[in-house]
């Protein structure tokens, strides 16, 4: 069995710098004050290969997620009900689904990506994640973006 990716919460004392920086340089991006990853690293003082490293790794975690659109890839063995559970567990956690797309498995993998739409009435984010990273067969689930 594949090693579970942890998930840590910290205070933003304990996180290294160089990790705060990343995350502003990819909020420049964004929202843009800054037009290229370059420009955006100069910045913020950190090299190029911190910001590709990292880039994935760090994100802002957003006390009050309700109201938002989350972005997820999963990556998912291809097994029959698979999609199903998952999917399951996202209204267990009464989440509304906006948009699901799902590629062609190859070598007995398949990636979809899911926009969930975090309602008032959701359940913790966190421990919905957990739980679909507990289904058997789930290989990753990846935060792509954050509305």
């Amino acid at each position: 069995m594949k090693d579970r990716e942890r998930y840590y919460l910290v205070r933003e004392p304990a996180v290294p710098e160089v990790l705060l920086k990343v995350v502003e340089a990819k909020h420049m991006l964004e929202t843009g004050k800054a037009e290229t990853i370059q420009s955006a690293v100069d910045a913020q003082g950190i090299s190029r290969s911190s910001f590709y490293k990292y880039k994935d790794d760090i994100f802002p975690f957003h006390e009050n997620v309700h109201g938002k659109t989350i972005t997820l890839s999963i990556q998912l063995e291809d097994k029959p009900g698979l999609l199903s559970g998952l999917l399951g567990i996202i209204a267990q956690y009464r989440a509304n689904i906006l948009t699901i797309h799902q590629a062609i498995p190859v070598n007995g993998l398949a990636v979809i990506t899911l926009s969930i739409d975090i309602l008032p009435t959701t359940g913790d984010f966190s421990a919905m994640a957990g739980a679909m990273e507990g289904l058997s067969g789930v290989r990753s689930i990846r935060i792509l973006g954050r509305e």
